[in-house]
């Protein structure tokens, strides 16, 4: 069933088609485009059209088509909404999911594309209503309630004490002050979300010019604004406590009913478990799951006929009295996770699923031929390229093997050199943007033991909570490996059997053949990898069906080396053979072949001729991430997703999963219980079992455990990350509520990241520990995966004449430029001071070894002295632009539409021109910063630049 766009209304034409927000108000049964400025306002006598399209990694679109109706809408214009949702549908390909959202009972999916809150306004178009517009009339006073963790729904109350209650957030929004009273059962993460809608009820009704006051359920006498708010109802007088009556039976068991539609009727179907056999795809289906109304369109059904299912739905929650229930609307084989998972078991349909390519292919092929443009479609098309890992590759490497319930600390050669049959921890410590990093892994080998696994863990966490939980944790797996992993060893060789005691016992004890590499006997090494600072030798069976014609290999037996070159190999692999002969082999000399012209010897060291493969092994791919809630109770984890999600739906009490399916990120917010800090390894286990997504999930997929103000980039690549947030005191809701009563709430004073106490060095030990800018063979010295500008520093570095330790290098070299591609040192932050403090604890044996030269670099420090002069600038020198960052007003406002780019958004008033900050602030730039913080603030969120 397809809809041609040339028999679509024109409102429609080219919808779809690239990422983002589209909407339609429905007037005199036609759809009117929304213009972008007027999205999220809504009125309640009109039915609106709402479009969400998705860009996905794989190159496709994902639509989500809502139809929204306010609560004097008429019963035409909902219809009208309904079919033409419908038909946008088809002409989109009929893959998109659809949304009947009724006011005041929206989907969480559907506010999240509006946020803060919407707040219908009276009046509508086709109904007769007049549109009042709230900047036209004198302000009135109104009451909200507020519900919600994660999105709002906000709903107009009437303005009496009877309206409060005890488990609720209110707002009282008064000509001179907005009061949020937060009920004494409410949670702190509801009250934080609702001081959002504070914030916008401030911005858009009273030109962000009015106060604010927090008022606490019970607090009375002792704060004044208390008694304000209570003197507003007349005096205060209790609450009454929640009746039985008003209990929204959330736990009462739910009856699933199945009905058919068949010729406009429904049909109930018995059955004992509800399987997916009972949908046939010629037929609509309806699923009533109480809370949830689905219905299930089958891809041969044709359009009438699921037009005519949207209208039994539609009839269905009119006359059952349904209008709390949310009807979503799906085709067969692009169900959603919540309506497969009502079904005992989902059978996989890639028969029914075009590939991304394909798919996109045909509906650009389509709407090309009906004359629409398909330029924003073909955009979407996958880039492929190598991961990048997001991570400093110069840092401070050390690994422990594990044996039994203890750990045995690796040599500077060895600690690259890992067996399938044993596991393994290491700490990485390295500098990230602007803090030291530390990461605490541990790796287990495809052949090792439980009993060592659990050691490991025991061991890992001991060191994460030695850090005060400031430390990053991993888990890996052989094979499941994260390109972080291999950045940060850079030359990794994997070697068959185990070194550790544990191994070589159940070897023994279960009459096992030990075949840990030797290097006398016959092995075969396949070398993988993306580059010098990025590259594997993996030992695999000693046999020609091991062989890849997509790979080069090292086979060697006693003294014979040889060289095997896949014939889809690159210049790239071939040089990674020779990189990893001067570890493998670096005495021998070894003979090339390359496929189709092996020698017999050849052959016959792999015990003859075989087929084998020629397509590379394919690693799992990195899908578009999803944010997840967790609660847990009683040992169980329950999740929540959050849709379209933002660094500000992280909450410093709750727990939350990104899951990204090739990894599985845990962030544990700082005031989260010690004991659930903890157990948080377990609770990504327990993620990874559940499979939320049913996306097949392995069990192997690495988990990230991450702190909050701790965070690594490769997690804050998924969010538009703002670090000054979480280095803050006090809840959610205390943070949020001090800056918007114009005060910054004090930053914490951050522990030192280098955590010297649990690393297990000696004062003794061999600092040779990771020499990460040079080659692994002495004989021939590379400068790996570095600029040409990095180069000649390292090169004038190590041409002095004392010596360092290479994992620990100099700040200055670290990075040449800032994201911006400007000099660093025309953007020094104030965190500079803080990373010298930092590294105070490698010092102690780096003073004698680093020259001055290199430690300090003056543009550094002159670049340090020049912000502290613009900071608190001598009021007697005139002001300068030389030199300086600068943007227009309109582009560093809040609320700007084209706003400037990689600026830092704390201090947007410092990238003004000395004409526009007098003018805006009406005093230089001297003066405002001579003023308190909370002042400064005040004044910038006065001028929309804070």
């Amino acid at each position: 069933m397809s809809l041609s766009m040339k028999d679509l209304d024109t409102a429609f034409h080219g919808a779809g088609q690239k990422d983002g927000l589209m909407v339609w108000r429905i007037e005199n049964f036609k759809p009117v485009p929304v213009p972008t400025s007027l999205h999220g306002k809504f009125y309640m006598g009109d039915s609106y059209i709402i479009l969400k399209t998705t860009a996905l990694k794989n190159g496709s679109f994902r639509h989500d088509i809502h139809y929204w109706l306010g609560k004097d809408t008429s019963q035409d214009e909902a219809g009208t909404a309904a079919i033409l949702t419908v038909e946008l549908d088809a002409a989109l390909g009929g893959r998109a999911v659809q949304y009947r959202e009724s006011q005041g009972n929206e989907t969480e999916r559907f506010l999240s594309y509006f946020r803060p809150c919407i707040m219908p306004q009276s009046g509508g178009v086709v109904s007769g209503f007049n549109h009042v517009e709230v900047n036209d009339q004198k302000h009135v006073t109104r009451l909200y309630v507020c519900r919600g963790k994660h999105v709002v729904h906000v709903k107009e109350v009437p303005f009496t004490r009877s309206s409060l209650n005890h488990e609720d957030i209110f707002i009282l929004d008064t000509k001179s002050k907005i009061f949020q009273f937060n009920g004494s059962n409410s949670c702190i993460q509801e009250r934080a979300k609702a001081l959002e809608v504070v914030q916008y009820i401030r911005d858009t009704f009273h030109e962000g010019k009015c106060e604010v006051a927090g008022v606490e359920d019970g607090k009375l006498m002792a704060d004044a604004e208390a008694g304000e708010f209570w003197a507003l109802f007349g005096g205060f007088a209790p609450l009454p406590k929640k009746t039985l009556s008003e209990d929204n039976g959330e736990d009462k068991e739910i009856i699933i009913k199945l009905m058919c539609i068949n010729q406009g009727k429904l049909e109930q179907i018995n059955f004992e478990s509800l399987a997916r056999e009972l949908l046939e795809p010629n037929k609509c289906y309806l699923l009533d799951c109480g809370a949830e109304i689905y219905v299930w369109m089958g891809r041969s059904a044709s359009l009438q006929e699921r037009k005519g299912a949207s209208k039994i739905a539609e009839k269905l929650l009119i006359d059952a009295s349904r209008t709390k229930s949310h009807v979503i609307k799906v085709i067969e084989g692009f169900e959603t996770v919540t309506f497969k998972s009502k079904f005992i078991e989902w059978p996989p349909t890639p028969d029914l699923k075009l590939s991304s390519e394909d798919g996109r292919v045909k509906v650009a092929a389509l709407l090309k031929s009906q004359g629409l443009d398909v330029k924003g479609l073909m955009k979407t098309a996958p880039v492929k390229e190598e991961p990048r890992p997001y991570i400093d590759c110069t840092g401070h490497l050390q690994v422990w093997r594990v044996n039994g319930n203890g750990k045995t600390l690796l040599s500077c050669a060895d600690q690259s050199k890992f067996y399938t049959g044993d596991c393994y921890i290491f700490q990485y410590t390295y500098s990230g943007d602007d803090k030291e990093e530390c990461l605490i892994g541990t790796w287990f080998g495809k052949r090792s033991i439980e009993v060592e696994r659990v050691s490991a863990l025991s061991l890992a966490s001991k060191m994460v909570q030695a850090s005060k939980f400031q430390a990053i944790q991993a888990r890996l797996y052989e094979g499941k490996e994260p390109i972080q992993f291999f950045v940060i060893f850079q030359s990794f060789q994997l070697f068959k059997g185990g070194l550790s005691s544990g191994y070589k016992n159940f070897v023994v004890e279960n009459d096992i053949v030990d075949d840990t590499y030797s290097e006398g006997g016959i092995a075969l090494f396949r070398i993988q990898g993306s580059g010098s600072e990025n590259m594997q030798a993996l030992q695999v069976d000693p046999l020609a069906s091991s062989l890849n014609s997509s790979y080069c290999y090292i086979l060697h037996n006693g003294n014979t080396v040889f060289t095997w070159i896949g014939n889809v190999t690159t210049s790239l692999d071939h040089d990674l053979v020779e990189r990893q002969l001067d570890v493998i082999k670096p005495e021998l000399p070894s003979r090339s072949l390359k496929e189709g012209r092996e020698t017999d010897q050849f052959w016959e060291v792999l015990g003859g001729k075989s087929k084998y493969p020629n397509q590379k092994v394919e690693r799992e791919n990195e899908n578009d991430p999803h944010l997840f809630s967790c609660i847990i109770s009683k040992g169980n984890i329950r999740v929540k997703e959050i849709h379209h999600f933002t660094q500000d739906d992280l909450m410093t009490e709750d727990v939350f999963i990104l899951d990204c399916h090739s990894d599985i990120f845990v962030w544990v917010g700082q005031k989260v219980d010690t004991k659930v800090k903890s157990q948080a390894m377990d609770i990504g286990e327990k993620f990874l079992v559940h499979d939320f997504l049913m996306e097949k999930l392995s069990r192997e997929t690495p988990i990230f455990i991450v702190s909050e103000g701790s965070e690594p980039q490769f997690f804050t690549r998924f969010f538009n990350w703002d670090s000054t947030k979480s280095l803050v005191h006090g809840s959610s809701y205390q943070r949020k509520l001090g800056v918007l009563k114009g005060g910054a709430p004090p930053t914490v004073d951050k522990p030192k990241r280098r955590t010297p106490a649990f690393t297990g060095r000696s004062s003794g030990q061999d600092k040779s520990h990771r020499s990460r800018s040079m080659s692994t063979s002495p004989d021939r010295p590379r400068v790996r995966g570095r600029s040409p500008a990095f180069n000649m520093l390292t090169s004038a570095f190590e041409n002095t004449s004392n010596t360092r330790n290479l994992s620990t290098p100099p700040p200055v070299v670290r990075k040449p430029f800032s994201k911006s591609g400007c000099p660093e040192h025309s953007r020094v932050s104030p965190k500079k001071s803080a990373i010298s403090s930092l590294t105070r604890s490698f010092e102690g044996h780096m003073k004698s070894t680093i020259p001055k030269s290199v430690k300090v670099s003056p543009e550094l420090e002159k670049a340090t002295q020049e912000e502290g002069a613009t900071s608190g600038a001598n009021e007697n020198k005139q002001e300068d632009d030389e030199g300086r960052v600068i943007y227009p007003y309109e582009r560093l406002t809040t609320t700007a539409e084209d706003p400037a780019p990689d600026i830092d958004v704390t201090k947007r008033e410092t990238y003004l021109s000395s004409a526009e900050f007098k003018d805006k602030f009406n005093m230089i730039r001297a003066e405002f910063y001579k003023l308190p913080k909370w002042k400064q603030s005040k004044l910038k969120s006065c001028v929309q630049l804070f």
